[in-house]
């Protein structure tokens, strides 16, 4: 294992990125790191939250993330399937997320607000009391999700099949009844 941080604050350039893999950082603060492309592989990060940092295609095979939030972070192709699941708790607010990876993750009550996830795959993912408030779906996929008591509404283009996807209790707006009604070819107009 690496190196172990507790209760620290790391700027731009204050670790190096070669050093990331199996390190463990405890309740810190992360503001706008450039880890792109990096190796966090075997990391663990616990009750951290990641403020304007890029982690776009980083590595996280086996990484752990328990209770960690990110603020207007680019995190552009993650593989978040490839993480442990163990204690994952994650929450986005104001993200970008396009092509990440989900899939067969347990979320539940994760959140996504107003994040930027297009194209990214949520199938077969649990994602039960999660909210989506003002996010952006555009391509994103659901196939064998669980959104059970989820919070859509205020999303943006929102597509879905009821059928293959789990969705008591889902809360959805007005807006969001074409992407479900898509698959049907049927068409909304208001």
């Amino acid at each position: 294992m690496g190196a172990f941080y507790q209760d620290r604050e790391f700027d731009a350039g204050a670790i190096r990125v070669e050093v990331l893999a199996g390190t463990e950082f405890e309740n810190c603060t992360f503001n706008g790191c450039a880890w792109a492309d990096s190796d966090l592989r075997k990391a663990r990060f616990t009750e951290c939250l990641f403020q304007g940092c890029d982690l776009s295609n980083a590595k996280v095979d086996g990484a752990s993330f328990r209770t960690v939030r990110f603020t207007d972070c680019k995190l552009l192709g993650i593989q978040f399937e490839a993480c442990n699941p163990f204690l994952l708790t994650l929450a986005f607010e104001r993200c970008r997320l396009n092509y990440a990876s989900f899939r067969n993750l347990v979320l539940k009550g994760a959140a996504f607000i107003s994040c930027q996830l297009h194209e990214s795959d949520f199938s077969g993912a649990d994602l039960s009391e999660a909210t989506f408030s003002g996010a952006d779906l555009a391509g994103a996929v659901f196939d064998g999700t669980r959104l059970e008591g989820a919070d859509l509404r205020d999303v943006l283009n929102l597509v879905l099949d009821p059928e293959r996807n789990r969705l008591k209790g889902a809360r959805l707006s007005l807006d969001g009844l074409p992407g479900l009604l898509a698959r049907h070819g049927v068409v909304v107009e208001g």
